[in-house]
């Protein structure tokens, strides 16, 4: 019966699968992309919370449906409510006391008293990353087949934003470690790449 588990890979060989990954997704996504990202990180900033036309916004960033019964319900709740629970996530991914994987357990649990956000990591990243875009980092299904094909793998129990900023975070050493400084979010983009139909061949 052949193994179908990940073969191991040496730290230099999951660099140039992540390197070749992102230079793939660079090359074909425009520069302007991110633009609704980066506003809204912009206005995070200046606010230190997220109301809900950031959150329609990343939501049509995110490219995520909006006839759901949890968009629905968040919409009833007033701005200042949802402001008063994400201002609790903003402080916390920001949070330089903590590390990172703790920053964001702390981050995603303050989300998850909204509507739609009890569980599931996707769009609840997309948040947490434009609150802290150096920090943080999108996870979705891709990204997670992206860890899967790096023979990293990501269990859906409780806590897993944690977790996949642990691994997020260890990737970012690996590729300091080959002189190259990158954000989490340029993990998230080459496992997003590598977890794709166009991913690269290992």
């Amino acid at each position: 019966m052949q193994d179908e588990t990940p073969r191991a890979m040496d730290d230099s060989q999951v660099w140039e699968q992540l390197r070749a990954a992102h230079t793939a997704y660079m090359a074909a996504t425009s520069p302007a992309y991110d633009e609704v990202l980066t506003e809204v990180a912009d206005r995070i900033q200046a606010t230190a919370s997220i109301g809900k036309a950031d959150m329609g916004a990343l939501l049509f960033w995110k490219r995520l449906r909006a006839d759901t019964p949890w968009v629905r319900d968040l919409m009833k709740m007033q701005d200042l409510e949802v402001r008063a629970v994400t201002a609790g996530a903003v402080s916390a991914v920001n949070d330089l006391s903590l590390s990172v994987p703790k920053a964001a357990s702390a981050g995603r649990g303050a989300l998850s008293p909204l509507p739609g956000f009890e569980k599931g990591d996707a769009y609840a990243s997309a948040l947490l990353l434009a609150a802290a875009p150096l920090r943080m980092a999108v996870y979705d299904r891709r990204a997670n087949a992206g860890l899967e094909s790096l023979g990293r793998t990501l269990s859906a129990a409780p806590g897993r934003y944690k977790r996949y900023m642990e691994f997020v975070e260890d990737l970012r050493l690996i590729a300091k470690r080959q002189g190259h400084t990158w954000t989490a979010r340029d993990v998230d983009v080459a496992l997003y790449w590598l977890g794709g139909p166009n991913r690269l061949p290992t």
